[in-house]
């Protein structure tokens, strides 16, 4: 299933769109949705956020997900430039 999921998101996404989630050994990591391997790693979730909406500023914009300790997805963000069609009603950033 995982496998199907990781796939999905790949097409789904851009090249630059991110994801935050916890490891197994208890780090967060910062990992572009294309990539095999995290672009950074770290001790708390809002370190790992605060580097992905950086890079992904850096990149000219894109989505960052966030997901919690249980690994459901907990928020989703559009990190300017980018362009989200559909903006949030709610101002959670």
């Amino acid at each position: 299933m995982r496998t199907a999921q990781r796939q999905l998101e790949q097409i789904t996404s851009k090249p630059q769109d991110r994801t935050i989630s916890k490891r197994a050994d208890g780090k967060w990591e910062n990992k572009r949705n294309a990539a095999s391997k995290a672009s950074s790693l770290h001790i708390t979730q809002r370190e790992a956020e605060q580097a992905a909406k950086e890079m992904l500023k850096n990149a000219g914009g894109g989505e960052l997900t966030t997901k919690g300790r249980d690994g459901k997805i907990r928020s989703k963000d559009t990190i300017k430039p980018g362009n989200d069609p559909h903006p949030p009603k709610d101002k959670e950033h």
